[in-house]
């Protein structure tokens, strides 16, 4: 079986990720793609990020209807900070002979000799980079001094049509009053306007 794997806080998830998921689906031959969402991820401690249950709750209404899209909760049950390179070996080591594929964005590509174990997350799973907004060319030139050969032969960049949302604007035009009509899921917009996220002071939101 071919697992994509998406990682995020999704806070709030919309259409951009959903896109992103659908495309990397289809141009890979993937047969599911497990979202899942993060605990507390290493990147984001000096941010404020809305509850793990709220985060779940939002993917699950988002994904709700696609035979092959599921979501994981590994990372939201793990104590302290989750590293990638931990998730993909404990998913590793429960799926045997399955191909991973770690769908990121090519701004997260570019970051990705300083995660923890770069190699050894490649040598796990295959790296599917789609195109982003702010991010001209490829991202893999840019890795060739960083990366041994077999590491990078173990990642492809993907373009997909452009989708200019952000969660951090969502949550701006949130707290501003203004609309997020069509940049997410109705059920999502729903869920955000019902449960009053975003609506506090923002700080320290990057």
């Amino acid at each position: 079986m071919r697992i994509g794997l998406y990682g995020g806080t999704f806070d709030p998830v919309h259409y951009g990720h959903l896109v992103l998921a659908e495309q990397c689906r289809e141009q890979c031959r993937l047969d599911e793609v497990w979202f899942i969402p993060a605990g507390h991820p290493p990147h984001k401690t000096d941010q404020q990020i809305s509850p793990v249950a709220c985060r779940v709750d939002m993917v699950q209404m988002a994904i709700a209807g696609h035979p092959q899209f599921r979501v994981d909760l590994r990372e939201t049950k793990r104590a302290g900070l989750n590293y990638t390179v931990d998730t993909l070996a404990e998913i590793a080591g429960e799926r045997p002979g399955h191909s991973l594929h770690l769908l990121i964005g090519a701004d997260s590509l570019r970051d990705l000799p300083t995660w923890r174990e770069p190699e050894r997350i490649l040598e796990l799973a295959e790296i599917v980079a789609v195109n982003r907004p702010g991010v001209a060319g490829s991202v893999l030139e840019t890795l060739k001094p960083l990366l041994n050969s077999h590491a990078l032969s173990r990642i492809r960049e993907l373009t997909i049509p452009g989708c200019d949302i952000s969660s951090r604007d969502l949550r701006r035009r949130v707290h501003d009053g203004q609309s997020v009509r069509y940049l997410m899921p109705r059920a999502v917009e729903c869920y955000v306007e019902e449960r009053g996220l975003y609506q506090a002071q923002m700080t320290n939101d990057k």
